[in-house]
């Protein structure tokens, strides 16, 4: 059973960072690229960031690009999100995803692309 647990949110003031990490179990994790989302009400889960399972390559929203920054350290089993620069519009529940491919060359922006998911971290940008 494959398990994502994602920590790091909160409260924070327009203009903050914060750095969120998501710890795997239960798979390879070197293996498999992961993703990060989010999600706000009423709306649909959002792509934000992806990294390869090397930590090589790495893709954004182009909206973030810039303020949002994806790393990885598999002898950690750990996927982070740095989140710079942070504006009202960035609150949201923030979740982490492994991609359903072995070593895949391809990053993909598509929620359908990754079969496990955390349970997500809140952050709230005050302005």
């Amino acid at each position: 059973q494959v398990q994502l647990v994602e920590s790091g949110g909160g409260l924070v003031q327009a203009g903050g960072s914060l750095r969120l990490s998501c710890v795997a179990s239960g798979r390879t994790f070197g293996n498999y690229a992961m993703g990060w989302f989010r999600q706000t009400p009423g709306k649909e889960r959002e792509f934000v960031a992806a990294i390869s399972w090397s930590g090589a390559r790495t893709v954004y929203a182009d909206s973030l690009k810039g303020r949002f920054t994806i790393s990885r350290d598999n002898a950690k089993n750990t996927v982070y999100l740095q989140v710079n620069s942070l504006r009202p519009e960035d609150t949201a529940v923030y979740y982490c995803a492994t991609d359903t491919r072995f070593r895949s060359a391809a990053l993909t922006r598509g929620a359908s692309g990754y079969d496990y998911w955390g349970q997500g971290t809140q952050v709230t940008v005050s302005s």
